[in-house]
C-alpha cells in the first residue's frame, strides 16, 4: 500500500520538498524495521536461536520507540489540553542571581581575562593548570570539557532515561531564520501518516504500522544569538559579545555566583532531556524553543543538542551547516543522512563568504590599541611565552597597519592582488613563526581575553576605557585573518580595497568553494539543492561537483504552477522614442538614457495595475537615476511629479530605511487603492525572500543586467581561476575562456532571475515581466532565463514598437480581471 505525506492543497516548492522527502523517510523507517525482523543472517545458529534473536531485537526496538513515544504523546496531550505551545518543565532548580550587568565588581574578577600560562614555544604545551587541548570551535577547554561530560559536545549524549539511537533524517538548511520559519510553519501543514506500534501474538511478535497521522519530529539548531535566554547576556546584542561573554561564564576561573545559571550539567540533566521531549512533540520554529528553554529553566542553545539524534528533521542556517568547526562543535554527523540546501542560488557565494574575511585599516588601529589598553592592564602579569607571543601579535598588526597605509599614501590602483609576503615585511617580523603564532592565538584565545576584557572594563567603569574603542570587538576578527594568513588554501587569494572615505581594507577570498563542500557531499547520503530560481545551472556541475561523475548528478527542473496565460513576458529593446535601451557602464548614465527609461517607466506605470516592482542594477545607478527624473526642465513638471500622480513611489535605500518599513507602506498604498510603486536594487533587500504575490507585484521590471565589475581585481582574479581550472581539465585554450565568460555571465543571470522570481507565486497569481535592455534580445541571455519564463517570452516582441507592447499589456490585464 502507498504512503505518502500528504497536504490538500496546491503544493510549492517547500511542500513539494517536505512531502516527498518525509515519504522517503517513513519508507526507509519501514524497510530498516522489516530488515531487522527478516534478519537471519546469523551463520550456522540452529532455527529457534534466530527465531529467539530476531524477537529480541524486534522487541527491543519497538521498546525503545514505544517509549519515546509515549512520553511525546503525553506532552502533546498536555500542550492540548492546556492551549499552550508548551508546558512547565517540571521543578526549577533555584537559579543563582547576577548582578545588574551579569559582571562581578570585585577586583579579583579582572583576572578571568588574564591570559593562562603558555609552556613552550618549540613544542606549544600548556602548564598543568592551563588548558591541555586545543578545540576549534571557540570553547575554553575548560568549557569543552565540563561539555564533553555532559554529551554537548563530539561525544555522544549519555541519556540515563533512554537509549537514544542517531535516527535517520534530514538536515534542511536555507540562508536565514526566517526562511527557516516559514518552512517550519509548512511542516506543521502536513499530515504524516505512519505511527509504530506492536501486537504480541502468542506465537511471536510482529511490527505493524498504523494508518493514523502522526507528528514529524522537528529540531531548530540556531545560534547563541537567537538562542541565549541568560538576559545579561542576550541584551549585549552584538553576536561576538555574546559568544565572548556566553565563554567566559562558563570558564572555571569565574565565581561560581557569576556563572550562568542555565547552562546544561549534571545536576540539571532531567530538564535537558525535558527539554528534548519537548521540542520532540510538537513542531517548534527558532522563537518557540527561545520560550520552551525560558519555560523550563534551561539554555536551548546547550539543551537543543540531545535533540538531534532522534529527530527526523533538523533545520539549520547556512553558517551551522558549511562549516565543519561548527557541525563539531554541535555534534552533527552528517554520515548516511540527507542534506537538503534551500535557496541554493546562493549556496556557492555563501561558502566563499563563511570562508573569507576582511579586515580594515581602522580594524587594525581599534585592535592595537585594544591590545595596548589590556596590555596596560595586565603586563606584570604576563610571564614567560604569554609575553613573548602577544609582542608578537604587535608585530604583525603593525605590519599589516603599514602595508596598507603604504598602499593609501601612493597613487596606486583602487585595488589589487597582494602576495602574502608583502604582508610580513614589518620590522622584525622575519624572526616571528608564523605557524606557531597561529597555533598560539588558537589555544590561548587571546583575542576573546581582550575582546572581553574590554566589553568588561567598559561596563565597570567607561571612564577607565576609550568608548570608541572598545564598541566593537576587533581583535577575534583580526585573529582569524592572522591564522588565515597561517595556512591560506591553494583556492584562495589575499587583495586590498580603497574604501569609500579614508579607509582602505585587507581581503582573504576563497575563490573556489568545491573542497570545503565536498565534505558535506562525501558525508551525506544524499544532498539536495533546491531553489526557485537556480538557472542557469551549469555552474554548479562545473564548479561545485566537478569532481564527480555524470551518473551521480541528477537535475531535474519544474514548470511554473501557474498556466502559461497567467504570465506575460516582454524583452524591451527600444523607448517610446526609440532610443536602444543600451544600460552598459558606458551608456547608461547619459541624460537622454535617464530620461528615456523614466518615460517608459511612466507609461508602464499607466497600464500595470496595483504594485509595480522596478529593478535596478546598483544602488548607486538608482540614486543618480532618481535624481535625474526629479530634475526640472524647461518649467515642465519632473518626471518624478508625474509618477507620483498615478502610483505612490518607494525607493529602496542602502540602510537608510528598513526593507520592513518600505514593504509595509507599500502594501499600504496599494490596499487603499492608490497603486504603489516599486523601486529596489538586483540582489538587494528586495530581491529575496520577498513574495509580491497577486496586487503586490502585478508586474515587475528588470532595469539592465548586473554584470559585475570584471575590472576589479577580485573579479579578474575569479575569472582568470576558473579558467586555469578548466585549462588542468584538459580544455582547449579558447573552451578556458569561454568557461571564463559563461561563470561571468551566469552570475549576472542567477541575480536577474531571483529578481524576477518575486512574482507569480501561487497557482491563480499572474503579472507581466519586462526586461529592459537590448541585450535581453540575445540568444544567450534568453537561454539562461527560467523555462517557464522563456515559455512566456512574447513571440517577436522585440521588433514591435512601444505603443503594441503597451496594448498587448494591457490587453492582457483586462482578460484577467474580466
Amino acid at each position: 500500500m502507498a504512503r505518502w505525506a500528504s497536504l490538500n492543497l496546491q503544493q510549492g516548492k517547500s511542500l513539494s520538498l517536505i512531502c516527498g522527502s518525509l515519504t522517503w523517510l517513513r519508507d526507509q523507517q519501514i524497510k530498516k524495521l522489516s530488515l531487522i525482523a527478516g534478519d537471519d543472517d546469523s551463520g550456522d545458529e540452529p532455527a529457534w536461536v534466530l527465531q529467539h534473536l530476531k524477537q529480541e531485537k524486534n522487541a527491543a526496538t519497538v521498546q525503545r520507540m514505544q517509549e519515546l513515544e509515549t512520553r511525546l504523546a503525553k506532552i502533546r496531550a498536555k500542550e492540548l489540553r492546556q492551549k499552550q505551545q508548551y508546558e512547565d518543565g517540571g521543578p526549577h532548580r533555584k537559579r543563582s542571581k547576577l548582578d545588574h550587568d551579569g559582571y562581578s565588581n570585585d577586583a579579583n574578577s579582572e583576572d578571568l581575562y588574564l591570559l593562562d600560562d603558555y609552556a613552550s614555544a618549540d613544542e606549544a604545551v600548556i602548564c598543568p593548570n592551563a588548558r591541555q587541548k586545543s578545540t576549534d570551535n571557540g570553547l575554553s577547554t575548560r568549557s569543552f570539557d565540563l561539555l564533553n561530560k555532559l554529551g554537548m559536545v563530539i561525544e555522544p549524549t549519555n541519556d540515563d532515561d533512554v537509549t537514544v539511537d542517531d535516527e535517520l533524517k534530514i538536515f534542511y538548511s536555507s540562508r536565514t531564520h526566517s526562511q527557516l520559519t516559514q518552512f517550519a510553519n509548512e511542516v506543521k501543514r502536513v499530515k504524516v501518516p505512519f505511527t509504530l506500534h506492536q501486537t504480541a501474538p502468542s506465537d511471536e511478535e510482529q511490527l505493524h504500522l498504523s494508518t493514523s497521522t502522526g507528528e514529524v519530529k522537528y529540531l531548530s539548531l540556531g545560534s547563541r544569538k537567537n538562542l541565549c535566554i541568560n538576559p545579561q547576556v542576550a541584551r549585549l546584542g552584538n553576536v561576538t559579545a555574546i559568544n565572548e561573554m556566553c565563554l567566559e561564564l562558563q570558564q572555571s576561573k569565574t565565581p561560581q555566583d557569576k556563572h550562568c545559571s542555565f547552562l546544561p550539567n549534571k545536576d540539571n540533566e532531567p530538564l535537558v532531556h525535558n527539554f528534548r521531549d519537548h521540542t520532540l512533540a510538537s513542531v517548534r520554529d527558532i522563537e518557540d524553543l527561545g520560550s520552551l528553554g525560558k519555560k523550563i529553566g534551561i539554555c536551548p542553545y546547550y539543551a537543543s543538542r540531545a535533540s538531534i539524534k532522534p529527530s527526523e528533521i533538523v533545520t539549520l542556517p547556512y553558517p551551522l551547516l558549511l562549516q565543519r568547526s561548527v557541525r563539531e562543535a554541535l555534534d552533527i554527523s552528517l554520515k548516511g543522512h540527507i542534506v537538503i540546501i534551500d535557496e541554493a542560488h546562493n549556496l556557492m557565494d555563501a561558502i566563499s563568504s563563511l570562508h573569507s574575511v576582511s579586515i580594515s585599516l581602522s580594524q587594525l588601529e581599534r585592535s592595537r590599541a585594544q591590545l595596548g589598553t589590556y596590555l596596560q592592564k595586565f603586563k606584570n602579569k604576563l610571564k614567560g611565552q604569554n609575553r613573548v607571543y602577544v609582542t608578537q601579535v604587535v608585530r604583525m598588526i603593525d605590519s599589516l597597519s603599514g602595508f596598507l597605509m603604504g598602499k593609501m599614501a601612493t597613487n596606486q590602483a583602487s585595488d589589487g592582488i597582494v602576495d602574502v609576503y608583502d604582508l610580513m615585511k614589518g620590522k622584525g617580523i622575519d624572526q616571528i613563526n608564523i605557524f606557531k603564532l597561529g597555533r598560539y592565538l588558537q589555544i590561548s584565545k587571546l583575542g576573546r581575553k581582550v575582546d572581553s576584557y574590554l566589553v568588561y572594563a567598559e561596563k565597570i567603569d567607561k571612564s577607565k576605557v576609550d568608548v570608541r574603542i572598545s564598541a566593537t570587538p576587533n581583535l577575534t576578527h583580526i585573529q582569524t585573518f592572522l591564522q588565515i594568513l597561517t595556512n591560506p588554501a591553494a583556492e584562495g587569494r589575499f587583495f586590498y580595497s580603497r574604501q569609500e572615505g579614508s579607509d582602505i581594507c585587507l581581503k582573504y577570498m576563497l575563490l573556489d568553494p568545491t573542497h570545503c563542500f565536498k565534505e558535506v557531499v562525501e558525508d551525506a547520503r544524499a544532498v539536495i539543492l533546491a531553489g526557485g530560481t537556480m538557472s542557469p545551472m551549469d555552474d554548479y556541475t562545473r564548479h561545485l561537483f566537478s569532481y564527480l561523475e555524470p551518473e551521480h548528478l541528477k537535475t531535474l527542473s519544474c514548470g511554473h504552477v501557474i498556466p502559461d496565460e497567467n504570465l506575460l513576458a516582454w524583452p524591451i529593446t527600444r523607448s517610446p522614442a526609440g532610443l536602444v535601451f543600451d544600460f552598459t557602464y558606458e551608456k547608461r548614465n547619459t541624460p537622454e538614457m535617464i530620461s528615456e527609461l523614466g518615460i517608459c517607466i511612466l507609461r508602464l506605470a499607466q497600464i500595470v495595475p496595483d504594485g509595480l516592482v522596478v529593478f535596478f542594477p546598483s544602488y548607486a545607478y538608482l540614486e543618480k537615476v532618481m535624481a535625474g527624473w526629479k530634475t526640472v526642465t524647461n518649467g515642465r513638471q519632473s518626471i518624478w511629479t508625474i509618477l507620483a500622480t498615478h502610483k505612490k513611489v518607494f525607493a529602496e535605500s542602502k540602510g537608510r530605511v528598513s526593507a520592513e518599513d518600505i514593504l509595509r507602506d507599500y502594501s499600504a498604498a496599494i490596499e487603499a487603492g492608490k497603486g504603489g510603486l516599486l523601486l529596489s536594487i538586483i540582489g538587494g533587500k528586495m530581491s529575496e525572500g520577498i513574495n509580491f504575490s497577486d496586487d503586490l507585484g502585478r508586474g515587475v521590471v528588470v532595469v539592465g543586467l548586473p554584470f559585475p565589475n570584471i575590472e576589479s581585481v577580485e573579479w579578474k582574479a575569479k575569472l582568470e581561476y576558473v579558467a586555469d581550472a578548466a585549462k588542468l581539465r584538459g580544455e582547449s585554450s579558447a573552451d578556458c575562456k569561454m568557461a571564463s565568460r559563461e561563470f561571468y555571465e551566469n552570475a549576472c543571470m542567477r541575480a536577474v532571475n531571483q529578481s524576477i522570481g518575486r512574482a507569480i507565486r501561487h497557482q491563480k497569481d499572474y503579472a507581466t515581466i519586462i526586461m529592459l535592455d537590448h541585450r535581453y534580445n540575445t540568444t544567450r541571455i534568453q537561454g539562461k532565463l527560467p523555462g517557464w519564463i522563456k515559455k512566456s517570452l512574447a513571440k517577436d516582441g522585440a521588433n514591435q514598437p512601444f505603443s503594441e507592447i503597451e496594448n498587448s499589456i494591457r490587453g492582457f490585464f483586462e482578460a484577467k480581471r474580466a
